[in-house]
């Protein structure tokens, strides 16, 4: 999974607007607790996953954060004793001890493992979605030489996984015994140093870093970049709004309250707005 320039309107916005956008999305992940508009949250991510074109990344990166927002309910299950509800005796069990799960402990886990999903869907979105090397001049100004290694160490990852599938298929095609994992990764990282240190020695020759630089000219602000600036503001004013506000109450111990007024609601729908309304500009995406 990385970034590859695509047709939308979040790759046409400037990586500050688009990793701020990114950002509300996980933020707002952490802040909001209640089932509805967790999960009007994480419908929004996937929407917009689809939207900017990505959908196929977004898939892949579901199929881990499901397994893992299951495993995080089921281990809350197990291991917590609050709550007052028990819907299963599993007696005692190896390592545990005496296990009686109960409502409150599985909705809770359902609500963490809710949140472990939407944050690693965010992240899906932030890495296909934003541009790491316009993450990298952000940054070039206060470190210009740090700026340069990331970018380098960046573009050497996907030699390192080119070259560890090349490794592995021409050993299949040798007789005996297919090498291990291990033994495969030291020969790719061995080639790999040696790639960067031949870099290191160009660069160094093209005078990188010892030259003056030249002030760049500022660019405007376009107007994805100012959608998804407002939509990343939206966003958080939203999530701490129903923080503060308690627009969205929900308790798990020691019995389960999860009520969905009409404030919840408008707070669900409101995140989905303000997360999508900025895909809906598509004039300037082919830039």
């Amino acid at each position: 999974m990385s970034y590859r320039r695509r047709a939308s309107p979040l790759h046409a916005a400037r990586a500050a607007a688009a990793g701020a956008y990114c950002l509300a999305l996980g933020c707002a992940a952490l802040l909001l607790s209640a089932p509805l508009t967790l999960g009007a949250l994480t419908l929004a991510i996937v929407l917009a996953g689809v939207a900017a074109g990505v959908g196929r990344e977004m898939r892949r990166a579901a199929r881990f954060a499901v397994v893992l927002g299951v495993l995080v309910m089921v281990v809350n299950a197990l291991v917590v004793r609050d709550g007052l509800t028990v819907i299963l005796r599993l007696g005692s069990l190896p390592l545990v001890g005496h296990t009686d799960v109960t409502l409150e402990a599985t909705a809770y886990g359902a609500v963490l493992g809710l949140r472990a999903v939407a944050l690693v869907l965010g992240g899906a979105l932030y890495t296909t979605a934003v541009d790491p090397d316009d993450v990298l001049r952000l940054f070039r100004r206060s470190s210009f030489r740090s700026a340069l290694t990331a970018a380098i160490s960046t573009r050497m990852l996907p030699v390192l996984i080119r070259d560890s599938r090349r490794l592995a298929d021409a050993q299949r095609c040798r007789p005996g015994r297919p090498p291990s994992r291990v033994a495969l990764m030291r020969a790719a990282t061995a080639g790999v140093l040696d790639r960067a240190l031949d870099t290191a020695a160009a660069l160094e020759v093209r005078g990188y870093g010892a030259a003056r630089r030249v002030p760049r000219t500022p660019r405007p602000y376009s107007r994805h970049d100012l959608a998804f600036g407002a939509s990343a503001v939206g966003i958080l004013a939203l999530a701490l709004g129903g923080r503060i506000g308690a627009l969205a109450p929900f308790r798990a111990y020691p019995g389960l309250h999860a009520p969905m007024p009409a404030g919840a609601w408008a707070l669900a729908a409101g995140l989905l707005g303000c997360a999508l309304l900025p895909f809906a500009e598509r004039r300037g995406i082919e830039r």
